[in-house]
């Protein structure tokens, strides 16, 4: 499945990261991000990948232009979950400005393996972002934006433009876009399982038990 149409959303919606991450091991697919932090926003977002790869130099190796914080601004929107790739350098990418622009065009969330700025104004915009970094160091003149739309690497996991991306307070998965229909199936049998235990240990049931009657953690001797 390559669409994620209304129904894949609905279907999505209600599985957290935890799970989705169970899911991902079960297949051996690689897509927990690691070393990106929650700056901004609150409650979990599920999108599409827009992929964008900034370079780094030293101050003046770049033009302000080079920069084109406008072409990511632009690419965000409802359903879409910018990804932009820094190489994990502590520069920044996106600061308060931008982030309301983004805001204003209803952006599902921005994710950085970088940095970001500005902490206290992207919040209050209530923009969802999360960065590896916070400085005030600016990337105007430091950072070229070198592609759109390519394969990135962030927090360790490669993204393709159009990947599932789901974020929340736990952390950030990356679903393979080409293999949605199998992971999802696999986070949906996870979450019945939780479910089940959950239940289970609400009805007065030990952990233990609870775990056991749904083939969770078998009871041991």
């Amino acid at each position: 499945m390559n669409t994620l149409n209304e129904d894949t959303m609905r279907r999505c919606a209600p599985i957290a990261t935890s799970t989705w991450a169970d899911a991902l091991d079960v297949l051996g697919i690689h897509g927990v991000v690691q070393g990106i932090t929650l700056r901004a926003g609150t409650g979990r977002v599920i999108g599409k990948a827009v992929t964008a790869r900034h370079v780094c130099g030293s101050l003046g190796d770049f033009g302000r232009a080079d920069f084109a914080v406008g072409k990511l601004v632009a690419a965000t929107g409802p359903g879409k979950i910018l990804m932009v790739d820094v190489g994990g350098l502590a520069v920044s990418t996106f600061g308060g400005i931008a982030s309301t622009a983004a805001s204003r065009q209803n952006a599902t969330g921005v994710i950085i393996d970088g940095a970001c700025r500005d902490v206290d104004e992207i919040r209050e915009t209530g923009l969802w972002m999360a960065t590896r970094h916070v400085t005030p160091l600016t990337g105007k003149g430091r950072l070229k934006l070198v592609e759109m739309g390519g394969r990135v690497s962030i927090g360790g996991v490669s993204v393709c433009e159009g990947d599932l991306v789901v974020g929340d307070d736990t952390g950030i998965v990356v679903i393979p876009q080409q293999r949605l229909e199998e992971v999802l199936a696999a986070a949906e049998a996870a979450l019945a399982v939780d479910d089940a235990v959950l239940a289970g240990v609400k009805s007065g049931k030990t952990f233990a038990e609870a775990a056991a009657a749904a083939n969770y953690i078998p009871l041991t001797e």
